[in-house]
């Protein structure tokens, strides 16, 4: 096996290894609710999340070619390979200090702000396509605020709807309905999600010149899909904790509405090719469903936390991509 070769052998374990790390790193974000209402049993939710995830990475594509291509063009970059492990070794160092500490921040987040910190470092500032890297960035932001907002219009239409009946009738319907949820938002977790290693590692064929375009192999997307859905298997007990019972007292009804509204926006995001963090959806989500149902039942000093680590995964993965580079190459 020649040098080339070998190295790519290694960014393709690294990127799975980052798949894999998200997978129970993000488990939270589909079934927490779900298992913090008893609709589901933790084992049987997290067999549900891993089996929809793979079906949802199987079948999209266009997240993977925005994170393969929009930030940095492989093709133009001469140390491409060098690039590409700095970003991932720096997305799954911070996954893995966020799920120690139980802090839901967002993979995608992290795998962007390392991939411009890697590229700026390693190939220049004018290797950046500040253009693309804008629009991702944009999508990351504005994806939240959306989530928080169509969470809280759904729980006031769901209060207006069930005003009449008896919450514990409400709430036995709406545990059946968790069970669909749960599986549509691993099945979204999975289209979203699953292809930025993809995109990361069809990065890494172009700019060898195993590829000459951005189109995902079959190889890749099976490999990323079976990464994603094993280590969703796995689960991730300290974030499921804090999504599921630390921000407010979810009642089946409330897991519905959060569920159902990520789960929308993560899609649509999909269906635009635009790599969001499903992380950030559902805790948005969640947050606007608590807010509809009493402002102050939301434990809001625990999402200020959360907050300020999505706003500091950027720029902490970057600078921590670049000097992860200088050390190495």
């Amino acid at each position: 096996m020649d040098t080339t070769m070998l190295v790519l052998v290694i960014v393709v374990f690294l990127a799975l290894a980052f798949d894999f790390i998200n997978g129970f790193h993000d488990t939270a974000n589909a079934i927490a609710t779900s298992v913090s209402t008893r609709a589901l049993k933790p084992r049987v939710a997290i067999l549900l999340a891993a089996s929809m995830n793979f079906v949802g990475a199987m079948m999209f594509t266009g997240v993977a070619k925005t994170i393969g291509g929009s930030v940095a063009d492989p093709a133009k970059l001469d140390n491409g390979i060098e690039v590409v492990i700095a970003t991932l070794l720096a997305a799954i160092i911070w996954n893995l200090v966020t799920w120690w500490f139980g802090l839901p921040s967002s993979s995608s987040h992290a795998l962007i702000g390392a991939l411009a910190g890697a590229v700026f470092v390693g190939a220049g500032s004018d290797m950046l396509n500040y253009a693309g890297f804008k629009d991702i960035v944009l999508a990351l932001v504005l994806s939240p605020i959306i989530a928080f907002v169509i969470g809280y219009l759904v729980m006031q239409l769901l209060k207006v709807i069930f005003a009449k009946r008896s919450p514990h009738t409400v709430n036995k319907g709406f545990r059946t309905m968790q069970i669909f949820t749960a599986a549509l938002q691993s099945f979204t977790h999975g289209t979203n999600d699953a292809q930025k290693a993809m995109g990361i590692i069809t990065f890494a064929l172009v700019t060898s010149g195993q590829l000459q375009e951005m189109e995902v192999p079959f190889w890749v997307k099976v490999s990323a899909a079976t990464a994603m859905a094993l280590g969703t298997s796995v689960g991730g007990w300290k974030i499921i904790k804090t999504m599921g019972t630390k921000i407010f007292k979810i009642e089946p009804i409330n897991g519905f509405a959060a569920d159902f509204s990520a789960a929308s926006v993560i899609f649509s995001a999909t269906l635009l090719h635009l790599p969001i963090s499903t992380t950030h959806a559902i805790t948005s989500a969640i947050l606007g469903v608590g807010s509809a149902k009493r402002f102050s039942a939301v434990k809001w000093s625990l999402a200020g936390r959360i907050v300020v680590t999505w706003f500091i995964t950027i720029p902490i993965t970057a600078v921590l991509a670049g000097v992860i580079f200088k050390i190495l190459f």
